[in-house]
């Protein structure tokens, strides 16, 4: 078997690929402010583009209200609730076409002080986040919405009915929608982490407990009041977590396996 100094020598005796590209602290806030401009500009164009389908959205986060619902409509209380509601919802669809931009900015930003390999392992997960985000989304949409939405339609009475704001209907939609996308990011940032050695299977399994705590804390804060809202991103982001305990096995594998390669190429050329 090779010496382990042979690998840390072999090791060191490549250069550095971030010698030399360290910079001020200045030049990272410039760097920073540049990808949060091109994020909002990002964001303003589209929520412009969106604002001219802003009906059509409308009529689309409608749907599960509708199927929840049928006989229900929805009202506004203001004159000014429907044009607001609208601009809100431009927003929404802006926030949500744009996501995968601002991932890559948030790449952009980071990838200068990540070595080749990590740049390399970073960019598969440029393609998993907005996948993982619409899942979130779409479990939303199918599933949580319309079952919260038959939850609190039954608590109707003969005497009580269920009038509902249209501002106050899509902002829970559009919630939990952007909450969901949001939180079905946990495997891929947590196997990226893996990726870059931060993170270890050994270190999620025991903060197992600790994670179930802090993700029920986190459904409590981020949805409506409503056990099957909780529930219904709690749940989840358990599996989710689960999910990520798998994935980053198998990173250590691949790691571990790689590792066993260089071990044997080593021990070939040390004993020729």
């Amino acid at each position: 078997m090779a010496d382990p100094k042979q690998i840390e020598d072999k090791g060191a005796a490549a250069p550095d690929e971030l010698a030399g590209s360290e910079a001020p602290l200045l030049e990272h806030l410039v760097e920073l402010r540049k990808r949060l401009i091109y994020s909002a500009i990002t964001i303003v164009v589209l929520m412009a583009f969106c604002f001219i389908f802003a009906s059509t959205i409308y009529d689309w986060l409608l749907i599960p209200y509708k199927r929840a619902v049928p006989n229900a409509s929805l009202i506004f209380t203001a004159p000014q609730e429907l044009f607001f509601t609208y601009l809100n919802v431009a927003l929404f669809g802006a926030i949500f076409l744009g996501f995968p931009i601002i991932a890559s900015q948030i790449y952009m930003f980071v990838a200068p002080g990540l070595y080749k390999h990590e740049r390399k392992a970073f960019i598969p997960y440029l393609v998993a986040t907005p996948v993982f985000f619409v899942a979130g989304a779409a479990l939303v949409y199918l599933v949580v919405l319309p079952m919260a939405l038959h939850f609190f339609a039954g608590m109707q009475t003969d005497d009580i009915q269920m009038l509902t704001s249209v501002s106050e209907y899509l902002g829970l939609a559009m919630l939990l929608i952007l909450a969901f996308g949001i939180c079905f990011q946990l495997p891929v940032v947590l196997t990226l982490l893996a990726q870059i050695d931060l993170v270890h299977v050994d270190m999620l399994k025991k903060g197992r407990r600790y994670a179930i705590v802090a993700i029920l804390i986190f459904a409590a804060f981020i949805t409506p009041p409503d056990p099957i809202s909780q529930l219904g991103l709690a749940l989840p982001m358990y599996l989710l977590y689960e999910l990520s305990i798998i994935s980053v096995r198998l990173v250590e594998r691949r790691r571990a396996a790689s590792l066993a390669a260089q071990e044997a190429e080593l021990s070939g050329s040390s004993s020729e």
